[in-house]
């Protein structure tokens, strides 16, 4: 077992306090930090302490990758790892996107070779040839848009905002009330060329009066979304995105709580921060709210547009175990939140032991623990992670202080 240091990326959207917080370093930082990257992607990998000096985990990986990954997860994911772990830490909304299948992927990365699309293009779409499934994990309060909601109740809310032409728009969906009508009105409104402005300037005005109408100080049964299409529309004023926020659901996780996101699953994460496992894919099709590369006839062929709920993913275990397992239905990658306290003694009154022969990264989250495997150890401080590869023997976590809470991202076993 090593220690792993990540990669912190810089976007608009990032947290100036979270990273640099939970990592132990200075706060505020001096630019938003959005994401840690904890993994292997080309794009930027993570370091592991090897003899005093650190290494790309990517070349660790590519030099040994049996050992490293086991000799049937090699052969399965070529000599790669196959997810990324990441934390997110979100002041503003991220844009609003979706992920290719495997062979939206493929077929997207081979097009753009042929075409000689640069690989750090700004107008590339497919950076690598994977998919990009992914699960996010609330360590704070985290909002979100995901998925288009069902169509009864996106026409109840257009109808609820008393816009003419949302009117018209309601009636078109309640007429045809399948992914159709909502792939028909999405094409409308993301197309529009600048034409959209007029609607989504009555739109946020709508929003408003909605908010500050109340009965018997109760705000409608629409406040979340109308809120943060008000806030959308003050942020990016005439972006389509705006009016494409009404029809995705609204989605608050609490700490703990999981939202798993397939491929051509249209989503933004608004704010929070959280955990987040996904396929090792840096593939990302925008739709909008942001100033980025949007190709609106590409999105168009990843999209599902099938309308419905999105279930919050809740963690799974035996109550006498300390593990809690979020289950997706993906085999690229597994994460599971270990809860580890000790008893009024100081001696540890709770101890999971992980097996032999998966190759895990160990991100601890609060607390602290202590990771033992024969006569080697190594503590892990909130912030701090390590790499275990497949070749290393068993390793017991148990917390160094009262209470640590630690995720464990590995191969799924699917």
């Amino acid at each position: 077992m090593r220690r792993l240091h990540g990669a912190i990326r810089s976007y608009d959207w990032g947290s100036r306090t979270v990273l640099a917080e939970l990592t132990g370093r200075p706060s505020p930082s001096n630019r938003p930090e959005a994401e840690l990257w904890l993994g292997a992607h080309p794009a930027d990998p993570a370091r592991v302490d090897v003899a005093g000096s650190g290494e790309s985990l990517l070349d660790v990986i590519s030099a040994d990758p049996r050992g490293q990954l086991g000799e049937t997860n090699a052969s399965r994911f070529g000599g790669r790892l196959p997810y990324l772990l990441k934390v997110l830490a979100a002041d503003e909304p991220l844009s609003l996107q979706a992920h290719p299948n495997s062979v939206q992927a493929r077929e997207g990365f081979e097009r753009e070779n042929l075409d000689g699309v640069p690989l750090d293009s700004p107008v590339r779409n497919y950076r690598d040839d994977n998919h990009k499934p992914e699960l996010v994990v609330a360590l704070t309060k985290f909002e979100a848009l995901a998925g288009f909601r069902d169509v009864r109740r996106t026409v109840e809310l257009l109808r609820a905002l008393g816009v003419a032409e949302l009117d018209v728009c309601s009636a078109q969906l309640a007429a045809r009330a399948n992914s159709s009508g909502v792939r028909a009105l999405f094409t409308r409104w993301i197309t529009k060329d600048g034409n959209s402005a007029p609607l989504i300037g009555d739109v946020v005005e709508a929003c408003r009066r909605y908010l500050s109408t109340q009965r018997d100080g109760v705000v409608g049964e629409f406040a979340a979304e109308a809120q943060t299409a008000l806030e959308l529309g003050t942020k990016y004023p005439n972006d389509p995105g705006v009016l494409i926020s009404l029809l995705l659901n609204r989605i608050t996780l609490e700490p703990g709580e999981g939202l798993f996101l397939a491929a051509g699953n249209l989503h933004a994460y608004l704010r929070g921060a959280a955990v987040e496992i996904m396929a090792n894919s840096d593939n990302v099709l925008r739709g909008g709210m942001t100033p980025k590369h949007v190709d609106v006839l590409e999105l168009l062929k990843v999209l599902d547009f099938r309308p419905g709920s999105m279930p919050v993913v809740r963690a799974e275990g035996d109550s006498r175990d300390n593990r809690r397992l979020y289950r997706t239905p993906e085999t690229e990658f597994e994460l599971t939140r270990l809860h580890l306290d000790t008893c009024r003694s100081g001696a540890p009154s709770s101890a999971v032991t992980l097996a032999a022969g998966n190759p895990r990264i160990v991100l601890c989250t609060a607390g602290s623990t202590v990771l033992l495997s024969h006569c080697d150890s190594l503590e892990l401080s909130a912030g701090q992670s390590a790499w275990l590869s497949a070749s290393n023997p068993a390793v017991t976590l148990a917390p160094s202080q009262q209470h640590a809470q630690v995720f464990v991202a590995t191969i799924g076993s699917g």
